[in-house]
């Protein structure tokens, strides 16, 4: 039988070498025993032998972390359990990720605990000074009393975070110490008398003032913050009360809460702050800044965004859906069919494509691939929510008298709704820029109308329309009868 005795300070080292050694002679778990270096040494004589080079003996790394934690934790049966599994784990290395083994699923428990206590330690420890406030590198001390045996693993955390001043963790266990640069090591300690600090009064003002009683749960707060740490933490005299006038607090803020908005009015704000830009800079900037967009999955597919195109004081913006197959390579707005078709319908109303900023609702091609053929898709309503914070950016640049919005995307995108475009198309709507957007037909709904009677009369309502937008920004004189309504 094997009796190993392992030392407080250095444990995970001791127990690494101490398991090493004995997996190299082959003794199994049954005929060793571990314990502490508070055993009495008369029992624990036969410390194992240098282990022998066994170049076969392979650890896997999950098994290395869980030891590094568990060996912390204050368990007596710890050590035993580690060397069980590492002598398990030699030849079925794969028990490490087998939750339902009941001895791996024990020391991840095991590994949890130490894991939480190092946590509860970083955020309970309360230093006290004890030095002179004006010497070079002034001195604290702290007495905390963990669950586990975690001062040692956790003392590097500290050393990082108050490595420009001397301090000591006084704890029953083991104390740490760290001066001059130097981290140190030494058995428990008694509780020391500590002085008072003349910031804890300030700390507690702070706590009661961040302490929010509308979200208070005594039980999450006390499983988060358990009552064996608050002797030692100055804050803690405050909670009783706190506590205790929480409900009356949470009512007197909710009464002195402002009312909240109808729900209409807080979706029509939403809608609008989505379409908000923040873009400041000049045109040739935005197209720069446009072409390494990706704040919709649009990109990954599309050669390349397609800005708008036209003077940026035009007096007639034109918004259409989306760039299509020939759009997307070309890097330009309406030179496909649908382009062209609007240029034929542009040129019957007196309108040059020179005189206009022609640019769409989504700026990348949205297709599906067929073969070698790219395929038009809609787009999403969050691709358009997305992609109207570009759009928006136009709007202001260009600053136009009128928006021509041409079908369903065009129409959402600058008026909040893509519903009933038939209904609504020759009529002028408020848009959500604060302007006004007159709803008419997308050319490639022409293209697309069957019979050749139905795309005849819709080429003829298109025209109609930007004939009527040519006179509005032209401030000709509109009959009667071809007065467009107007809705808000």
């Amino acid at each position: 039988m094997r009796h190993i005795a392992l030392p407080k300070i250095g444990t995970a080292v001791a127990w690494r070498d101490a398991a090493r050694a004995l997996l190299g002679e082959r003794v199994p778990p049954s005929d060793v025993i571990w314990g502490g270096d508070d055993t009495p040494p008369e029992l624990f004589a036969n410390a194992p032998a240098a282990p022998p080079d066994r170049s076969d003996i392979t650890v896997p790394r999950s098994f290395v972390a869980l030891a590094n934690s568990v060996v912390w934790h204050s368990d007596p049966q710890r050590f035993a359990r580690l060397y069980a599994l590492l002598w398990r784990v030699q030849s079925a290395p794969w028990l490490m990720s087998d939750r339902g083994d009941a001895e791996v699923a024990k020391l991840r428990s095991l590994e949890k605990g130490v894991h939480r206590c190092q946590h509860k330690m970083k955020a309970f420890v309360r230093f006290r000074e004890i030095g002179d406030p004006a010497a070079p590198r002034r001195s604290f001390a702290a007495w905390f009393e963990p669950t586990h045996h975690t001062v040692e693993p956790t003392a590097q955390f500290f050393c990082r975070r108050f490595g420009d001043m001397d301090w000591r963790i006084l704890t029953p266990d083991v104390s740490a110490h760290f001066e001059k640069g130097v981290l140190r090591l030494e058995d428990g300690a008694d509780a020391p008398d500590l002085p008072d600090d003349a910031h804890e009064e300030l700390w507690v003002t702070y706590f009661r003032n961040i302490f929010n009683p509308a979200r208070l749960k005594v039980a999450a707060m006390q499983s988060e913050m358990p009552k064996k740490y608050w002797k030692n933490m100055p804050e803690a005299v405050a909670i009783p009360e706190l506590i205790a006038t929480a409900p009356a607090r949470a009512r007197a803020m909710a009464e002195a809460a402002p009312t909240l908005p109808p729900a209409h009015a807080a979706s029509a704000q939403a809608m609008q702050m989505r379409n908000v830009s923040e873009w400041t800079g000049s045109a040739c900037a935005m197209r720069d800044a446009l072409e390494g967009c990706t704040r919709c999955d649009l990109h990954k597919g599309a050669t390349q965004a397609v800005p708008g195109s036209g003077p940026v004081d035009a007096d007639l913006m034109i918004v259409g859906e989306q760039p299509g197959d020939q759009e997307d390579l070309a890097g330009r707005p309406f030179v496909g069919p649908a382009g062209q078709l609007f240029d034929q319908a542009a040129a019957h109303a007196g309108l040059t494509r020179e005189a206009l900023y022609l640019t769409n609702a989504v700026k990348h091609f949205k297709f599906t691939a067929r073969g070698k053929r790219r395929i038009h898709q809609r787009p999403t309503r969050s691709e358009i929510d997305r992609c109207a914070w570009w759009l928006n950016a136009e709007i202001k640049q260009v600053a136009p008298k009128l928006i021509v919005a041409m079908g369903a995307t065009a129409a959402l995108a600058t008026t909040g709704s893509g519903q009933a475009i038939m209904n609504r198309r020759g009529k002028i709507e408020d848009g959500l820029h604060g302007g006004k957007v007159l709803i008419t037909l997308h050319p490639a709904y022409i293209l697309r109308a069957q019979p050749a009677e139905v795309a005849q009369q819709a080429m003829r309502d298109f025209q109609a329309d930007l004939a009527l937008a040519r006179r509005i920004i032209s401030g000709d004189a509109v009959s009667p009868s071809e007065s467009p309504a107007i809705s808000g």
